[in-house]
This record gives structure tokens, C-alpha cells and sequence, in this order.
């Protein structure tokens, strides 16, 4: 978790940040099933791999950005994409979030 970034984000508010967190943590949680299910269309689940990304550069999760887009990339190419690592990161920052450490 990049800390400049969240702060950049929220003007520095400590309380603003702990609210964007706790949104980006139960967005992580609503998004990170229905992208890993493979019953769900590509392309929606490419649309919630760009939610994802776009909610994790606000965040300063550049490790979840970095791979949701890469996720994105290749379902919108008409393949597969392996889910594990983005499932890993994801839970990395929320144990980050948790422990009080972006």
C-alpha cells in the first residue's frame, strides 16, 4: 500500500482515509467472488476487474492495480486469466487495512 497515494487521495485526513479504506475493503470483498467465478461472462467479469483497479489506484494498492489490470487485459482479449495472484494481493491489503498499515 502506497501511503502518499492515500493521502494524496484524502488531503491527508486521517478519518477520510480509515472511511476510503473500510469502502475499498467492502468493495474488495463484494468484487474478488463474482470476478473469480468462472459461470460470470468475460466481460463482466473484465468490468469487475476495471472496478477493482480503478478502486485500488484511489487506495494506493498498487500491487492490487497492478494485477486487477492485467486480469482486465486479458479477459477483454478473449482469455482466461489466472486469479491467484490478484486473490492474494487483495488479501494482503486488507490484512494491511486491518492491521492499521496502508
Amino acid at each position: 500500500m502506497d501511503r502518499t497515494a492515500l493521502d494524496a487521495q484524502t488531503g491527508g485526513d486521517a478519518d477520510l482515509a480509515r472511511e476510503v479504506l473500510a469502502l475499498f475493503a467492502d468493495q474488495c470483498l463484494s468484487i474478488l467472488p463474482r470476478l473469480t467465478d468462472p459461470a460470470r461472462p468475460r466481460g463482466e467479469r473484465a468490468d469487475l476487474a476495471h472496478t477493482l483497479k480503478g478502486s485500488a489506484a484511489g487506495v494506493g494498492a498498487t500491487r492490487v492495480h497492478a494485477l486487477a489490470d492485467a486480469v482486465e487485459t486479458r479477459l477483454r482479449g478473449g482469455q482466461e486469466a489466472a486469479l491467484d495472484g490478484l486473490a492474494k494481493a487483495v488479501d494482503a491489503a486488507l490484512r494491511a487495512i486491518t492491521d492499521g498499515r496502508p
